[in-house]
């Protein structure tokens, strides 16, 4: 089977469902093997996002890609629609943060996507076929997975709505079912809780032409496509969320409940059982490795886990925070705040482990922070609060390192520097 992309350029405009930001989609072919990548248009010289479970934010209510200010949101309807179309390599460039939500589905953008037409690339399709059965359960999400020779879907929901209740949907997952059965679903929405989600940031751009609200008893200025619209509609999602494996998955999936943190994380561990990570590529590092690595120790040791490494490219770490911490005793007693130089401390920490992770005797060496620029920070750090840094590196010469680094607190920006480092010995 030849890879696909587009004919040719095509676009769509809209509003963000979450974000509420006018926003022009632009479908672009792209090269054999480059996989599906979103480009923020609107932020010059941004690099191009891949659409895969190691660049996903585990965010509330949507899918994001990407940390800080260059981050794409709610990408779910996008992704399931290139997913049932069929598309391997795809440029999708948005001049804002969000996509369009259009009228909550993924049936325009599967309708501009074949105005476009399909161009055959040659090269090898890949996919991700199971061994072996396995399960995950994130939260209220779970989600079990047997081998099969397509993509096999069953969903279960269980909303305490009259219209809902318990709903299951059964589909094989294929260009005809995708766009017959699922694409048209709309996304949805409870009408009690419009007030804290708009509160929190989300739903901005939401409204009855392009979600399903439901007030206590029924629909608000609305008509159902499906009697079981919404679990069509979460089996959408679960489409878009697992194209973020960047292959077509041959599997028979029973998600119970799913979520977009659920599914991704669901991903993660697909990926992580049917292929075997290379030599220098991630790694997933306890606190004791970490220990072996950083000469830090307590109270400075201000890293608590990495989730991912490649030396030399890039690491994501987190640091969870606790009232327990020793400075909240000074730092604004009653009003617990992170001190700002701690978290850059924090983000440095993690910096050196992608260092020191390259090098074969990490116990007879030291980094040292050579400097430390474009330093801002965005929203105060709080006892609960669990800190995800993401840095990357930007140069490298001999021993010493340029790196641009992030830090967020559940997909949002907290704090990001420029930073420069040097390898030394103790």
């Amino acid at each position: 089977m030849s890879r696909r992309t587009i004919a040719h350029a095509a676009s769509i405009s809209g509003v963000g469902l979450h974000l509420g930001v006018p926003c022009r989609l632009e479908f672009r072919p792209a090269p054999v093997d480059s996989g599906v990548a979103f480009l923020r248009t609107d932020i010059p010289g941004a690099p191009p996002i891949p659409a895969h479970a190691s660049r996903a934010v585990l965010t509330d209510r949507r899918t994001q890609l990407g940390e800080g200010e260059g981050a794409v949101h709610t990408v779910e309807h996008v992704l399931a629609a290139v997913a049932g179309a069929g598309i391997d390599d795809l440029l999708v460039a948005i001049d804002g943060p969000e996509p369009p939500i259009m009228d909550g589905s993924a049936a325009e953008f599967l309708a501009c996507l074949r105005g476009a037409g399909v161009r055959e690339l040659g090269g090898t399709v890949r996919h991700l076929e199971l061994r072996a059965p396995l399960t995950v359960e994130e939260g209220e999400s779970r989600y079990t997975a047997h081998p099969a020779d397509a993509l096999e879907l069953e969903v279960h929901i269980d909303f305490p709505h009259p219209l809902i209740g318990r709903q299951r949907g059964q589909y094989t997952v294929t260009e005809a079912t995708f766009a017959r059965e699922l694409a048209s679903a709309r996304t949805f929405g409870f009408l009690r809780e419009v007030a804290a989600l708009r509160a929190m940031g989300l739903i901005q751009g939401a409204s009855t032409e392009n979600a399903v609200v439901l007030d206590e008893s029924g629909l608000v200025d609305a008509t159902l496509r499906w009697p079981d619209e919404f679990v069509r509609h979460k089996a959408m999602d679960c489409v878009g969320d697992l194209a973020l494996a960047g292959a077509r998955i041959r599997a028979r999936i029973v998600a119970e409940k799913p979520s977009h943190r659920g599914t991704i994380q669901f991903v993660r561990a697909l990926l992580a059982a049917t292929t075997q990570p290379a030599k220098e590529m991630t790694r997933v590092l306890g606190i004791q490795e970490i220990m072996e690595v950083l000469p830090h120790r307590y109270p400075f040791l201000l890293v608590d886990r990495i989730l991912e490494l490649e030396p030399q490219k890039r690491v994501v770490g987190i640091k969870n925070v606790t009232i327990n911490e020793p400075f909240f005793q000074g730092h604004f007693p009653g009003h617990p705040i992170m001190p700002g130089v701690l978290i850059v401390e924090a983000m440095a920490q993690v910096g050196g482990m992608l260092l020191l992770g390259a090098v074969p005797d990490p116990q007879s060496k030291v980094v040292y922070f050579t400097s430390l620029d474009s330093v801002r920070w965005r929203r105060p750090v709080r006892p609960g609060d669990q800190l995800r840094f993401v840095l990357e590196v930007v140069q490298v010469r001999g021993m010493m390192c340029k790196m641009k680094g992030v830090a967020t607190v559940d997909g949002e920006l907290v704090c990001e520097a420029d930073l420069g480092a040097a390898v030394r010995d103790r």
